[in-house]
């Protein structure tokens, strides 16, 4: 009977020993150094630099994915089994380099960065790591559970893949209105400070993490 009840809370905690809380950390270190970045290249007079708005946009957007990623690779060199934690994280690393190449075909076609036009470019910088995460996770559940029905039925049941899922669908209106009320990311400053608001990264992990401690 007690080997039973074990099995029976071991299969009703998905995520107990996941780790979630390890990657909450990864987030404030990237949100200080795109602002950190922001700051020294308007001091330097480069308040509208493409490059300068890339730089603090991968730190302030994706900082935490590239220490997410640095994460999954030790867990895999160590050998450790596979957990949604790290197929999380990376999920998160793969997507870093999307915005790159919508933030360039944009400039190319003449899309107006600044303004309202120019919406969803922070957040594919903030998001797309977040958008690979979450895909990455449904696969995770999807290879768990044996097949895409069950598979599904456990993602639409798991805290985090929900929180995930809430977040990428919110924050583009937040983005969209912010820009429709006048903000525009004219210096480096306001580049990092508008990553950092889209960049709610650590909303799913913060869940993941309270349903780990107090289930």
């Amino acid at each position: 009977m007690d080997t039973e009840k074990e099995a029976f809370s071991e299969a009703e905690s998905p995520e107990k020993g996941e780790e979630f809380s390890e990657l909450i950390r990864y987030t404030v270190p990237g949100y200080l150094l795109g602002l950190l970045a922001g700051i020294f290249l308007d001091s330097q007079g480069l308040q509208r630099s493409p490059l300068g708005q890339w730089f603090v946009r991968t730190l302030a957007g994706e900082g935490e994915s590239i220490f997410e990623g640095i994460f999954s690779i030790r867990k895999r060199l160590s050998r450790a089994e596979g957990s949604m934690a790290e197929a999380y994280g990376w999920g998160k690393f793969f997507g870093i380099s999307i915005p790159w190449i919508i933030d360039l075909i944009s400039r190319i076609v003449g899309v107006d960065v600044y303004g309202v036009e120019g919406f969803y470019i922070p957040y594919f910088y903030a998001l797309s790591d977040q958008i690979g995460a979450n895909i990455s996770g449904l696969l995770f559940l999807q290879r768990k559970e044996g097949s895409w029905k069950a598979g599904i039925r456990q993602y639409i049941r798991h805290p985090v893949m929900l929180a995930s899922l809430f977040v990428i669908t919110l924050v583009p209106l937040g983005l969209l209105g912010a820009r429709i009320l006048g903000f525009s990311p004219t210096t480096q400053t306001f580049t990092a400070l508008e990553t950092i608001a889209a960049n709610l990264c650590w909303i799913p992990p913060l869940v993941g993490w309270a349903n780990e401690k107090y289930r």
